[in-house]
């Protein structure tokens, strides 16, 4: 992820030089280059396992190789609106009301809508090829895009403009309301008919039923995606910092001069 540094000069309040030698260091660290280099080669070993080491299913034959990436998306996603909602708590409930919670929950809602998105995408194909249809309105799905459609709201609430502590106390209390539709999606399965399979892995009893290299390949998935959420995290919170130093420099810019008017037109 990469992003245009900003061209603050000096007289706006904060010194570009300043700024140069932060930027060299604040969006990549060893840490999180080690979890770029992980993602990618977990990434092109679930490639390799997904689509020619493990086997067919059964029932589903080779469809079900989506499943390597619908799963992992939906709990990439699952963990990037919990970690939203755990964030947005250490903002509002911490009596020092640090804004850095505030950059985590908006950078991990990003990544997550982004994961939903290949969720609900990868979910229709797969309908396709078992159910014959892209999209039913079927329990687990209407909740999925409800989720889906919630948190691309929660990311608009945060451009509503406003000073950092305003956005980050309203996309807050909406962080918090929005990770109660979580459970919902998860056991809409159970509580309602539903097209969708219950969780092969995840179950209450235990009894996994599929094949070991399948199991491992969508372990890997899950470790892969994983890694690439928190290096995606890592690196946007980060430009976040830069963007609120870049808004704040310009209203120091502003106040600036309009303190200048004043004094020249009491001089005047």
């Amino acid at each position: 992820m990469s992003a245009t540094v900003p061209n603050i000069q000096s007289q706006q309040g904060v010194d570009a030089s300043w700024v140069s030698r932060r930027w060299r260091g604040i969006t990549s660290t060893g840490f999180s280059r080690f979890l770029g280099i992980l993602a990618i080669v977990l990434t092109v070993w679930l490639v390799l396992f997904g689509l020619i080491f493990s086997p067919p299913d059964i029932t589903q034959q080779s469809s079900v190789r989506i499943m390597y990436i619908h799963v992992p998306t939906a709990w990439v996603a699952y963990l990037a609106f919990g970690v939203t909602g755990l964030s947005s708590a250490m903002y509002l409930f911490r009596k020092k009301h640090s804004l850095i919670w505030d950059r985590f929950a908006g950078a991990s809602a990003e990544v997550g809508v982004m994961f939903m998105g290949l969720t609900l995408v990868t979910g229709a194909l797969w309908g396709r090829l078992t159910w014959g249809v892209y999209w039913a309105w079927d329990a687990r799905l209407t909740t999925t895009a409800f989720l889906f459609v919630t948190y691309v709201g929660y990311l608009a609430v945060r451009r509503l403009g406003g000073s950092h502590h305003a956005r980050a106390r309203r996309s807050g209390v909406l962080g918090l309301l929005a990770v109660l539709e979580i459970p919902l999606v998860h056991f809409s399965v159970k509580l309602w008919r539903s097209l969708h399979q219950e969780a092969s892995v995840a179950n209450p009893s235990g009894d996994v039923k599929m094949d070991g290299l399948m199991l491992f390949s969508l372990f890997v998935g899950l470790i892969a995606f994983s890694s690439l959420y928190f290096w995606l995290v890592l690196h946007r919170q980060r430009v976040m910092y830069l963007e609120d130093r870049y808004e704040d420099a310009d209203l120091d810019t502003a106040l600036a001069e309009r303190r200048a008017e004043s004094t020249g037109g009491s001089h005047g």
